[in-house]
């Protein structure tokens, strides 16, 4: 399993080889960025000699719902202290309603109120934080099982071991890469 600040590292690396070789699902990419966001095709090719490394690793952050390469970083390198942790666990699980919270400890008080059967997992968006079951995890191609989530106490914003959510991570990608 490949370390998911590495995968990053290499999806940059292949959108700017794309990029170079004026491939348009790549071009299109580029409007990820924000000087570029509104800009028709015409300006996004003419954009692409100024295109660096680093803007790559921005655009392949963006994707995956990091304000920054640097944030994208911090977070799936699993550092605890990560300023904001993605969209990661942004699934396509339809009309599913979980508990939504503005704040970390809101949603550790309702985790730790909640029965433990059925297990429940704390899981982050960008800044917010929600209170999932085993079906969402699996929707997102992860065995709710998996012994990670025991490793990081259900708890994806402030694991009990970031090797653990930095394996979940790379696990999350791996399954992003086989949807749409």
């Amino acid at each position: 399993m490949i370390d998911p600040v590495r995968e990053l590292k290499i999806r940059a690396e292949l959108l700017h080889t794309r990029l170079a070789s004026s491939d348009t699902a790549a071009l299109a990419r580029l409007r990820a960025l924000p000087e570029l966001r509104r800009a028709d095709e015409a300006a996004l090719a003419a954009a692409v000699p100024g295109i660096r490394r680093k803007h790559c690793l921005a655009v392949v952050a963006r994707e995956c719902g990091f304000s920054s390469w640097e944030s994208a970083r911090l977070a799936l390198g699993g550092a605890p202290d990560a300023p904001e942790l993605g969209t990661l666990l942004y699934g396509r699980d339809g009309g599913v309603l979980h508990h939504w919270f503005a704040t970390y400890d809101e949603a550790r008080a309702h985790l730790e109120a909640l029965p433990e059967a059925p297990r429940s997992y704390l899981l982050a968006h960008k800044q917010h934080f929600f209170i999932a079951d085993p079906a969402f995890v699996a929707s997102l191609g992860l065995d709710p099982d998996d012994p990670d989530w025991q490793a990081i106490g259900w708890d994806w914003a402030r694991p009990a071991d970031p090797g653990a959510r930095s394996r979940l991570c790379a696990k999350r990608l791996a399954a992003m890469r086989g949807e749409a």
